[in-house]
């Protein structure tokens, strides 16, 4: 059985690693936050509408929040957690499609995101000029 906090863990350093860019953490850090804030303020759905909003590949902020989006929805669908079920291939259909009925699931995965958006934010917050986010 795996520890679900090591898990979020993992993730949180998979995100800001793919990024790795220690010049940049500020603005890292600053999404990253945004996010962990629309998450825990208006929910999950807003915070996947949020992340894909701002996605893109111009710059470290549109970078990062892709990198949320996308890791976050990885997260979900792993095997050890199995939230988002099925044949979805993005986070906010399977949102609607997989937790829309479900209360006890959409709480796990709004409080497994905040860990792994937590854990991301300190990993940023490490970064040095070495560009690594070290380990968990």
């Amino acid at each position: 059985m795996e520890i679900l906090d090591m898990k979020c863990a993992e993730y949180g350093n998979m995100i800001v690693e793919e990024i790795g860019n220690a010049s940049e953490k500020n603005k890292i850090e600053s999404m990253i936050t945004k996010a962990l804030g629309v998450l825990q303020e208006d929910g999950l759905y807003a915070f996947a509408l949020y992340s894909k909003a701002k996605s893109g590949e111009e710059n470290t902020e549109k970078k990062t929040a892709k990198l949320l989006y996308d890791k976050t929805f990885e997260l979900l669908k792993t095997d050890t957690i199995g939230i988002l079920t099925g044949d979805c291939n993005d986070l906010l259909i399977g949102i609607r499609e997989n937790l829309s009925s479900n209360l006890d699931n959409l709480f796990l995965a709004k409080e497994l995101l905040e860990r792994t958006l937590v854990y991301a934010r300190y990993h940023a917050k490490a970064l040095d000029g070495s560009s690594s986010a070290g380990g968990a």
